[in-house]
């Protein structure tokens, strides 16, 4: 197990009080919902961050190139995907 750092939070008492009662409940520590949480908040922001960068590229390729797919054919594509089958992604045109 890596090392952990210690670090201090100043939380409002608001906030403070939610987090301990909710860690009375689920029979916690407030510490530990509190590191679950900060992880959780990372990872989440982690996977935004690297959708908005793929978006990004995405948007930089399309001013490139051009090419692209229709809403009705992507909206076609993801209906059959859903319907259970399988089915390539349709072509970009330009």
């Amino acid at each position: 197990m890596p090392i952990a750092h210690p670090v201090a939070v100043k939380l409002d008492p608001g906030v403070h009080a939610r987090v301990r009662e909710l860690a009375k409940v689920q029979q916690r520590s407030a510490h530990r919902l509190m590191r679950e949480a900060i992880g959780q908040y990372v990872e989440r922001e982690e996977q935004r961050e690297a959708l908005r960068r793929d978006a990004l590229q995405a948007w930089a390729g399309y001013q490139e190139t051009g090419r692209h797919v229709t809403h009705a054919e992507a909206d076609g594509w993801l209906a059959r995907l859903e319907g259970g089958q399988d089915v390539d992604p349709p072509e970009c045109h330009g």
